[in-house]
């Protein structure tokens, strides 16, 4: 009989989950239960869903609060009543976040219940009601203003026992941000806001039946249902608002593209076409694909690039409505892993964008279309994050902290506060500590989203659920994932600049994949691996898989775009397929029945849809089953229990068609391997056309595809690299000018300068500013001349002097910072200048000649860029050892231990099935090549990496399929030459004796 009842939702403050409050409640006599978080719907259709389970009729409502103070419960009558509260918890939660009022607006499908503290000064409307707590009772008997049919029970449950209470209180301190000392009574929850039995309950109510009775009549009038079947979509159920013209207007544009994807139409494209139709309507899925082509429609009128994907793009209408690019028949997709009669869910469109461009898409979709929101996700509390806030709460040191996140601590030897840390951080583990936004999801759907959930306003500006895609899933409301990505952005980029240094060079189609697949220097890029900047295929491991595979064709990059994933890699089925790739008599080792399922890969589970067709075809379950297990291979529903029924019957279904049961083992491992998420086939596919296109620019115009991969963040590597590619494709690097360069990385024929946004402590808004300045006046003429025009502070202009930005002018670096100190006072701001007709001169002095020491300018860019434009190698000292053996010559030392130099570039670490942890290392050599290296766990223990830097690399070269590799045995950093920056000169200026010190500012002795 609890009217305000919390879960772990109520945002750090509440500890219990939802299907463990219903737990609870069944084992406490309870036959209907309330949840109310504070502020907050997130655990409310789970437990709604769940109840039936655990024999409890669900009542929910909302806990309003401003921040600890209780404002009033909202309990929902009915669903309607659920909508109201939400709309008003939704208008509360804005990004502006609005005052909470101390009353609601009037409702009327709600209850409202008042603490006793905060009854309204008026007459109670008809569905309102004074809240008392059981420690209330002794203040009301006296009272007279009290009417006795509004009152009911108001006793908080919030925890189970004292661990729950002692956790909240330092869930308190996290929120407040705050030590567990300075948390006073007020800002927690009282002690006895325990859930007790309902004997119990009632009890601490004894002698107020009128309390009770109105209580209990109060919440059985309350009734909440939600229909959880998810074969019936909750999304926008029409997209003209008819079915019937939803279906013409479909029919239409498959009829009116056919010709555009297909010019001679064969009578398999047309059965594919109206087999694909009739599942479409059939299933109720014409909205979902009609409003996948509005999105896309848009995008395009925009000019915007996107790639669709996910398992739509295994269809043939996605393909004819240009929602995916990737040709269904081509590439023999498999249909059912689009969509099948038992599939209860949508298909699967991922549309990635532009990074630039998908702000405006969101906007155009929630602008479109009126029932729409974000979906969010749930930041949990991960164990050392626990630990860390913990820590603070407690009041420890940065060094225990470090020693309890960071190592190993042994729990016996910790002192009582850091056992007291380890032993709530462990309760702490799992649970959610706030709300976050989807990386794409956006939900359509036909009712208001405040039906389902309140909704909040993050920073980036949309409407977003209280609830994840899961729960929005289990109500059938079915994202459409709407994703920016930065390889779009390189690749229109890249066009833009390649027509900008190339005027004469014919317009690039940048969607004639066919010319694409055909082009050789495309191919020997592949067959190579030389594949830097190129979306998806420039890891270190997909550089090795490319050149183990040495496949130069498409088909044979879809393979490689799935087999790369951990579900193929882990299961040690891309080994095999490389091996039955290379060796063609290997391929007889496939059994024959999965042969047959899937001859293109070798008889190998590659895709997601192999597995469709194993479990199938070969076990010999249905389609729904079937994707039962794509599902949860996922890990959707690996946990649920239908996964592990059909689990059960793979099993039963292979020993009654005689297979033995090492056989079933072994396919069954490789299903459940694909729970690292491999790849649809058609997902993969578009992956390779985005590949392609880069490639293709890669391939032919390297340099301007260098430049626009470095203004758009890069890839998997640091710009560095990037820099470094450029150069080794025949680039000249400059380092950035005030005259020349642009905000982002500029280039001009095979000149490119590195941008002004690059520099470290140069303002994003000054180095616009200065870019503007300059295209609107003119350049800059000299050092005054820029300092008056651009109202330059002291700091940022030395450094700008420091990364040589003034070259321009032929003055030395320390001649140009003694100007810059004469010109501006480091004590004052720069002030607005006036226009002048003359430039008033500033004292000049004679200056001896200010020399710039060897190796200096490159210090300063290692500072303010964060790497030299010079090779690193001319940076180590010369008493390091070294080595003469390059990249190239370890085909000449296979087998043997060598020693090698190498500039690191990205290190990843990973962990061997024991949990030890192992390292992949990927250095540069003198001539610019790369080194790839193993760091087995001996090795990673005695020789850890310490950041970036040179190494001595010594190890023993493996070959693998044409790869070579050094095994690590031995690893030391090497160390530069001193810093000549530190080195003390003496200036003699005007009969007055100076030094230059570190940033080569001039000091008088």
């Amino acid at each position: 009989m609890y009217l305000n009842a919390h879960s772990c939702y109520s945002l750090r403050y509440g500890l219990i989950r939802p299907k463990e409050l219903l737990e609870l409640y069944q084992g406490l006599g309870y036959e209907q239960a309330v949840l109310t978080d504070i502020n907050n719907t997130s655990g409310c259709l789970n437990f709604v869903r769940l109840a039936s389970k655990y024999g409890i009729r669900p009542i929910i409502g909302i806990d309003f609060r401003k921040g600890i103070d209780q404002y009033y419960v909202a309990i929902a009558r009915n669903n309607e009543g659920f909508e109201e509260m939400n709309e008003h918890l939704s208008e509360h939660l804005t990004q502006e976040q609005r005052e909470l009022p101390v009353e609601p607006p009037r409702w009327e499908h709600c209850y409202v219940i008042y603490p006793l503290d905060r009854m309204p000064d008026r007459e109670l409307l008809d569905y309102e009601y004074i809240g008392i707590r059981h420690t209330d009772l002794n203040r009301i008997k006296l009272r007279t203003d009290l009417p006795e049919d509004r009152l009911v029970m108001l006793r908080s449950g919030s925890f189970r026992h004292r661990d729950d209470y002692n956790l909240h209180k330092l869930l308190r301190a996290i929120d407040l941000n705050t030590i567990y000392t300075k948390v006073t009574p007020d800002d927690y929850a009282q002690a006895d806001d325990l859930y007790l039995s309902r004997e119990e309950l009632l009890e601490s109510y004894d002698g107020w039946p009128a309390i009770i009775e109105n209580t209990q009549r109060l919440l059985d009038s309350c009734s909440i249902e939600f229909d959880f079947d998810s074969s019936r979509p909750k999304n926008q159920e029409t997209f003209t608002g008819s079915v019937t013209k939803d279906v013409k207007l479909l029919r239409r544009l498959c009829r009116d593209n056919l010709r555009y994807r297909y010019p001679e139409p064969t009578d398999e494209i047309v059965t594919r076409i109206e087999k694909e139709l009739k599942i479409i309507i059939e299933k109720g899925f014409v909205s979902y694909f009609l409003i996948n082509w509005d999105i896309t429609s848009y995008a395009r009128t925009r000019g915007y690039f996107y790639v669709g994907r996910g398992s739509g793009a295994n269809s043939i209408v996605a393909y004819l409505l240009q929602i995916t690019d990737v040709d269904p028949i081509e590439l023999d997709l498999y249909f059912e892993r689009f969509i099948n009669l038992y599939r209860e869910n949508p298909p699967d469109f991922d549309i990635d964008f532009s990074w630039k461009d998908r702000q405006d898409v969101t906007q155009y979709i929630f602008d479109r279309f009126p029932h729409t929101a974000l979906l969010a996700t749930y930041n949990t509390f991960q164990y050392r994050a626990a630990v860390r806030e913990l820590g603070k709460v407690f009041g420890l040191p940065k060094e225990e902290l470090d020693m309890l996140t960071r190592g190993k601590p042994v729990f016996s030897q910790l002192d009582s506060l850091s056992k007291l840390v380890l032993k709530y951080a462990s309760l702490l583990q799992g649970l959610p500590s706030h709300l976050s936004v989807h990386a794409g999801g956006i939900v359509i759907s036909e009712r208001p989203l405040q039906y389902y959930t309140a909704t909040f306003v993050p920073p980036k500006g949309f409407p977003t659920t209280q609830f994840d895609m899961v729960v929005a899933e289990d109500v059938g409301l079915y994202k459409f994932d709407i994703l920016g990505q930065r390889g779009l952005a390189k690749i229109k980029d890249g066009i833009r600049l390649v027509r900008e240094n190339n005027p004469t060079d014919e317009p690039i189609d940048i969607h004639d994949l066919k010319r694409f697949k055909q082009d050789e220097r495309v191919k020997e890029l592949l067959r190579e691996g030389k594949a830097i900047g190129c979306f998806y295929v420039e890891s270190p491991a997909m550089r090795m898989l490319l050149r183990k595979l040495r496949v130069d064709h498409y088909l044979g990059l879809v393979a490689a775009s799935s087999i790369i994933r951990p579900g193929v890699a882990q299961s040690g089925m891309m080994r095999e397929y490389i091996i039955r790739e290379r060796q063609p008599e290997r391929r007889r080792d496939a059994h024959p029945v999965l042969w047959d399922i899937m001859p293109d890969t070798y008889g190998i589970m590659v895709y997601q849809e192999d597995v469709i067709k194993v479990a199938h075809y070969f076990a010999g379950l249905t389609l729904g089953e079937a994707d039962v297990l794509r599902r949860g291979m996922s890990g959707k529903y690996r946990s649920r229990e239908e996964f592990d029924r059909v689990r059960d019957k793979f099993f039963s279904n292979c020993k009654q068609k005689g297979y033995t049961d090492k056989l079933a083992s072994e396919v069954w491992r490789q299903i459940e391997s694909f729970a690292g998420y491999a790849f649809a086939k058609g997902h993969s596919a578009s992956y390779a056309v985005e590949s392609y296109q880069s490639l293709y620019l890669k391939a032919h115009y390297p340099l301007e595809y260098m430049v626009a991969t470095i203004n758009n963040g890069g890839g998997f590597y640091r710009p560095e690299l990037y820099i470094h590619e450029a150069r080794m494709c025949g680039a000249t690097i400059h380092a950035p000018c005030v005259n020349t360069s642009d905000y982002t990385c500029y280039i001009k024929g095979r000149d490119i300068y590195i941008g002004l946004g690059f520099v470290h402590g140069v303002e994003s808004d000054f180095a616009h500013r200065m870019v503007r300045e300059r295209g609107f006046r003119g350049v800059y003429a000299d050092l005054i001349d820029f300092v008056e025009r651009t109202r330059i502070g002291l700091e940022q202009l030395c450094t700008l002097i420091r990364v040589n930005a003034f070259r321009f002018t032929g003055m030395s670096k320390k001649e140009l910072l003694w100007k810059a100190h004469q010109l501006l006072n480091k004590t004052q701001k720069p002030k607005v200048e006036q226009a002048r007709l003359f430039r008033p001169q500033p004292k000049e002095y004679q200056l001896p000649t200010l020399e710039l020491e060897q190796n200096e300018e490159a210090f300063d860019q290692i500072e303010l860029l964060g790497f030299p434009l010079c090779s690193p190698f001319e940076l180590i000292d010369p008493e390091e050892p070294s080595s003469e053996i390059m990249a190239r010559d370890m085909e000449r030392y296979d087998g043997r231990t060598i020693s090698m130099v190498g500039y690191l570039i990205t290190v990843k670490e990973t962990k061997t099935k024991k949990g030890d942890r192992m390292n992949f290392g990927t250095f540069i050599d003198r001539q610019g090549h790369f080194i790839d290296t193993v760091h087995f766990p001996p090795v990673a223990r005695q020789y850890p990496f310490r950041g970036k830097g040179m190494y001595l690399i010594t190890g023993k070269v493996v070959q693998e399929f044409g790869f070579y590799t050094m095994e690590v045995s031995a690893m030391q950093k090497l160390g530069y030459i001193t810093d000549p920056r530190f080195n003390e000169k003496s200036y003699n200026i005007n009969g007055r004796q100076f030094s230059s010190r570190r940033r080569k500012t001039l000091k008088a002795r």
